[in-house]
């Protein structure tokens, strides 16, 4: 984003007058657009602390070699204190057990949180916090400080998806969308599993508390108009901003990731990026029907299959889940698919020149990449606000394609010959080829609203303005 003019003079005006401090929710899904939007604002001239437990402090420095080093200069690390929480290996659950590691370990953070805030509030005039929404626990003890005010960022959520699932059932407005949407609209009933409801219910408790408005990761631009951006400020007396696209920029240097070289001798636009979710979300037996419907297809394809989430926090280790494909698989689509383990550069895959398709589980994070680099999507909801971000892409925007109908079942079995279909209709007709270039003008003008006078630059200006008032 560009916000060269009188950053000179606000950097002499404020010194350490305003401090940011940054608490993101502890996974790499949300570190990653928090360091984004840390160096956005430390571009200002502002001073940031980025706090984190040490594990992810350093894995996170060592993902931003793309960023640009001035601004990540001005941006301070603090590890949070980290107290051990081990993890019931029976634990019955719904969503991935590290999950329930990631938040075993973030209840614990308040303490560490706490203290450095102590700290730094006898060292500057005002503290700027943004946090998580996942964090609103953690830093509760933000409103015991005189000089400190809180926002909350949401880096992984839609306005759409936030107003149907969230809001809409509770202020009694209708959906603004057209009857014909609407009636095909998913609804939210079984995509939540019990632990995502439980943990979002909790944490609604301390939202408010402190809380003086609310960031989004997403734009005018992004969701096609201004309607449910602004529907999220009813009832709420803060102010809002939407500042998205938030994300890291393309580093182009390969650095040695083997799948980028392989990449380079594809065609363009010939190649269906298949992500990493697919195999973290998934029974064995939907994966084996994946992979056969992927070979029955005939078309080119790249699946990253290492979780950057999935490690063992305490101990460094991988604990990706290990899969074996049906016989033979892996040998006869050597040369048509690439099985990439280990792990590498989603932002990079998306934005090389021969990807013609992404097939994700529309992840609001994931739905932000696709969007800002112009890939069209294939939808495949697997849980959560998934089936609102695949619809607003699918059906509203109209860059993609839903791998079923939008009545299906959260668990129902999704056949090869399904995944077959919707791959080459996308990858292999004139249909995807009028839906890639929707894409690709669609993503131009993303990307233009993050330039000088553009609505998200202006957007992140008025947000500068507001904090350094």
């Amino acid at each position: 984003m560009d916000n060269t003019e009188n950053i000179a003079n606000l950097k002499k005006k404020l010194g350490d007058e305003v401090v940011v401090v940054m608490v993101p929710f502890q996974t790499q899904s949300h570190l990653d657009p928090f360091l984004q939007f840390a160096c956005l604002i430390s571009s200002y001239g502002l001073s940031v602390h980025y706090l984190s437990l040490p594990s992810y402090n350093h894995d996170t420095k060592t993902r931003a070699t793309a960023l640009n080093p001035s601004d990540l200069a001005n941006i301070h690390f603090h590890d949070l204190e980290m107290i051990p929480t081990p993890l019931d290996p029976e634990i019955p659950s719904e969503v991935p057990k590290h999950f329930h590691l990631f938040w075993n370990v973030t209840m614990h953070l308040r303490e560490s949180i706490t203290s450095f805030l102590h700290d730094i509030s006898s060292k500057s005039r005002r503290i700027i916090m943004i946090h998580d929404c996942l964090m609103c626990y953690n830093v509760q003890d933000i409103s015991s400080f005189d000089n400190a005010e809180s926002y909350i960022f949401s880096p992984v959520i839609s306005a759409f998806g936030m107003y149907c699932d969230h809001l809409f059932p509770h202020v009694g407005l209708p959906i603004p969308i057209e009857q014909q949407l609407l009636q095909k609209l998913p609804s939210s009933e079984g995509w939540y599993c019990e632990e995502i409801m439980r943990i979002a219910s909790f944490q609604v408790q301390y939202i408010g508390r402190s809380s003086a408005g609310d960031i989004h990761n997403t734009s005018k631009v992004m969701e096609g108009s201004n309607t449910f951006i602004d529907l999220l400020g009813i009832g709420q007396d803060k102010k809002q901003w939407a500042i998205g696209p938030v994300l890291r920029p393309i580093k182009k240097e390969k650095n040695g990731f083997p799948c980028l070289d392989w990449l380079d001798k594809q065609p363009p636009n010939s190649v269906l990026y298949v992500s990493y979710d697919m195999l973290t979300s998934f029974s064995d037996e939907q994966i084996k029907e994946l992979a056969m419907g992927l070979e029955l297809s005939k078309q080119k394809f790249i699946w990253l299959m290492n979780d950057p989430d999935n490690g063992d926090i305490y101990l460094g280790g991988d604990l990706n889940r290990k899969f074996e494909f049906h016989a033979g698989f892996e040998e006869r689509v050597n040369g048509v698919g690439l099985l990439v383990r280990d792990w590498a550069p989603q932002t990079e895959i998306l934005a090389h020149s021969s990807i013609g398709g992404f097939l994700c589980a529309c992840d609001w994070a994931s739905c932000v990449e696709t969007i800002t680099i112009g890939v069209p999507i294939i939808a495949w909801p697997t849980h959560s606000d998934h089936p609102k971000n695949g619809f607003l892409l699918t059906e509203m925007l109209k860059i993609g394609l839903v791998i079923t109908e939008w009545d299906k079942k959260r668990d129902e079995m999704v056949t090869a010959s399904t995944i077959d279909n919707v791959v080459r209709k996308l990858m292999a007709s004139e249909e995807g080829d009028e839906i890639r270039k929707r894409a690709k003008e669609f993503g131009e003008a993303v990307r233009k609203s993050t330039v000088k006078g553009g609505v998200s630059q202006m957007e992140l200006d008025y947000f500068i303005a507001h904090i350094t008032r």
